[in-house]
């Protein structure tokens, strides 16, 4: 009887005394913890506060001893409270009517009494096999939609420069590993579609691909969403759900904007790392957990190492291998084949003739320094494509908002060119002189 053992919290509800001792005596070594009820108005407290795996249901109470009446009311309870819930009935007074109308009433299983120790104990492991089926199923329902979300909405990175050449490089080498990744780059530069691309080339490509965005989690909310929570595990926890690490095994769960992470939750983190298990909200098991970590920030975040706002110990274990995703600025002319496919692109969803751009807007385009980076320019492509006529795209369809930040900026870099453009005046003098 170790599978029993092994499975879980039984809630016994019976009015006799003592049957519920010597129940729980016989059941006591198989079970990690049983709570027992006299009558059935304890159900729904014992329900969302102990949170059985299976319930004994004493089907005969005080108020009618022969019909079963109080103990199909107290099924119909237990299954809104639970709609899974395995449901096993016992009674004395057992034959094979009561016994259909039990199963057909959503009961699990149905035990006579006096019963059968063996016959009980059998009963007892099929319904907790059955209750981690279903716990099993959840979680698969939920890798399913996981998977479903798994094409990346961009395609493949485009890029020709020989600064995304070597991204592709490294990419192109971890294909084989199941080495931590953390990718670093500015907002918009294609983080979560280089995490794609990594997990397409990993030895784990068509398991589960989860993502959290962890700028977007409220930090009251990224332990239930990463470990995920127990029914009755706080307020509006209505049933159980398993946590995105779970979902992940056997995948890969990628966490962007890792350093949004206030230290506690770092902690939380490193120690599921660590141990490779977690705990879901409101329960003591620990479950293991087998992913492929890969994160991604637009911090600085050995700045936050050293000002003491991110946690060394956590850096150790998600950058196995680091990654820099290069600013649209600095990638020349990967600019025009990134405006060329978003135009391409929106022109067909819009049913525009739209053929390019003149080599006056790609010098524009060119120029800009594109603060937003790739997300940036799909917007503005989209924007132009949307107000546009003609076939070809224009200077004067791109109309950008320049801060003053970014317009100091842009002074610098002219002055420097005009600088190098007199330096290199005057050498030519004096060579001729």
């Amino acid at each position: 009887m170790d599978e029993v053992n092994k499975l879980g919290k039984i809630l016994i509800v019976d009015d006799n005394e003592d049957v519920l001792f010597a129940l729980n005596l016989l059941l006591e070594p198989y079970t990690e913890k049983i709570k027992v009820a006299t009558t059935p108005d304890r159900i729904e407290h014992f329900m969302t506060t102990f949170q059985p795996d299976l319930i004994l249901l004493d089907m005969n109470f005080s108020r009618d001893a022969i019909s079963g009446q109080e103990g199909f009311e107290s099924l119909k309870q237990i299954l809104q409270i639970d709609p899974q819930a395995i449901v096993i009935f016992m009674t004395a007074y057992a034959d094979t009517d009561k016994a259909v109308r039990a199963i057909k009433a959503g009961a699990t299983d149905f035990i006579p009494k006096p019963w059968e120790k063996e016959k009980l104990l059998a009963t007892l492991t099929s319904g907790m096999r059955l209750r981690q089926s279903q716990r099993e199923v959840n979680i698969l329902k939920e890798q399913v939609e996981a998977l479903s979300g798994q094409s990346s909405p961009e395609g493949d990175i485009i890029g020709e420069s020989p600064i995304m050449q070597e991204v592709f490089a490294t990419i192109n080498k971890l294909s084989s590993t199941d080495a931590n990744i953390l990718i670093l780059g500015e907002n918009g530069t294609g983080k979560d579609v280089i995490a794609r691309l990594l997990y397409r080339y990993s030895p784990r490509y068509g398991k589960p691909f989860v993502t959290i965005d962890l700028g977007s989690i409220p930090e009251q909310l990224f332990e239930s969403e990463l470990f995920g929570f127990e029914k009755g595990a706080f307020t509006d926890a209505k049933k159980s759900k398993a946590g995105r690490m779970e979902v992940a095994t056997n995948g890969t769960l990628f966490l962007d904007e890792i350093g949004n992470l206030s230290l506690p939750m770092q902690s939380k983190l490193l120690t599921a790392i660590e141990k490779r298990q977690i705990s879901r909200l409101g329960s003591t098991q620990t479950m293991p957990i087998d992913v492929r970590l890969i994160c991604a920030t637009n911090a600085d975040i050995r700045h936050m190492v050293d000002e003491g706002s991110f946690r060394q110990d956590l850096l150790y274990r998600i950058n196995t291998i680091e990654i820099h995703i290069p600013p649209l600025r600095e990638r020349g002319n990967d600019i025009i084949l990134l405006a060329e496919y978003f135009l391409d692109r929106y022109a067909r969803k819009y049913k525009k003739e739209m053929r390019g751009l003149t080599r006056e807007a790609k010098n524009k385009l060119l120029k800009y320094t594109w603060p937003g980076n790739v997300r940036e320019l799909q917007h503005t492509m989209e924007r132009v494509v949307i107000l546009g006529d003609g076939s070809l795209l224009k200077p004067e369809n791109f109309q950008f908002h320049v801060t003053p930040k970014q317009k100091k900026e842009e002074e610098i870099v002219l002055n420097l060119e005009q600088l190098e453009r007199q330096t290199i005046e005057k050498a030519m003098k004096l060579s001729e002189g």
